[in-house]
């Protein structure tokens, strides 16, 4: 199993992080489906402001490729993505067209030294 962790921002504003989080309690079932069939086991997704951290395992099999190619053939994730960036907008930092943006892992309590 594979873990990522990504971060984005939401606009500030907060009738749309309201509108974001009740999306959030009732995804469409095409994305679920979508998220599950590309090696997704778990996935999480935090807020504080409107700062997003979303926690990612996948199969050890699992492509961010592959995930995307699906993506694009999907009418009804396309429809949920264009929605989404409604409400969405790219970190300060973040690559021109990139949205989530991989964090990096800096502590880990199992892999301390002493």
């Amino acid at each position: 199993m594979k873990r990522y962790c990504f971060a984005l921002d939401l606009k500030d504003d907060a009738a749309l992080i309201a509108a974001y989080d009740d999306y959030h309690r009732k995804v469409w079932p095409e994305i679920i489906e979508s998220i599950t069939k590309a090696g997704i086991l778990h996935m999480e997704i935090y807020r504080v402001g409107n700062r997003l951290f979303m926690l990612m395992e996948t199969t050890d099999g699992f492509s961010f490729e592959a995930k995307a190619a699906a993506d694009a053939a999907n009418n009804h994730v396309q429809q949920w993505e264009a929605l989404m960036w409604d409400y969405q907008q790219a970190l300060p930092f973040a690559k021109p067209g990139e949205k989530w943006v991989a964090m990096q892992k800096i502590f880990d309590l199992n892999q301390t030294h002493q």
